[in-house]
């Protein structure tokens, strides 16, 4: 389906770029389901679908990712001891005004919440990370909303 590489006699190795909007028609959806899977885990497998590493056209500065649907989000694990030491923290800029939350409240109060902020740390920083985290679709238990796209298991 996708050319990458043409060869001709003039030269050998002459690389064909995949216009983006051909890649914005060939999105991929994928689901997962994240029961019993280990946070830290899960947010690499998603965030690199989210970029389009496993594509064969991938380019940095061209947003080829995929859809990434996932489900059963309040059924994540984190190891260790990080739900009470990993803490996460917000700041407005006003005195007095740090807000933090540790890993095991968030789960409980957002469970979702907790798979975003590890994704979207592991997405590139630039103008592009706003449109990757957009596409992932965080889901409490399952949903038959997204069955029109035909979504891919990711672990099969």
């Amino acid at each position: 389906m996708w050319v990458i590489m043409e060869f001709t006699k003039k030269d050998l190795n002459k690389t064909i770029w995949v216009k983006q909007v051909d890649q914005e028609k060939n999105r991929r959806w994928y689901r997962v389901d994240a029961t019993g899977k280990t946070l830290g885990r899960l947010a690499v497998d998603v965030a690199k679908k989210l970029m389009g590493k496993d594509r064969a056209y991938y380019s940095d500065f061209w947003d080829a990712g995929s859809f990434v649907i996932v489900e059963n989000v309040e059924n994540i694990v984190a190891t260790g001891k990080k739900l009470t030491d990993k803490v996460y923290y917000t700041y407005s800029g006003y005195k007095g005004n740090l807000k933090s939350i540790t890993l095991g409240e968030l789960l409980k109060k957002n469970p979702g919440k907790a798979l975003w902020y590890a994704v979207r740390g592991m997405l590139p920083k630039n103008k592009l990370r706003d449109a990757r985290i957009k596409r992932l679709k965080l889901v409490k238990g399952t949903t038959t909303k997204y069955d029109n796209f035909k979504p891919i298991n990711l672990y099969k």
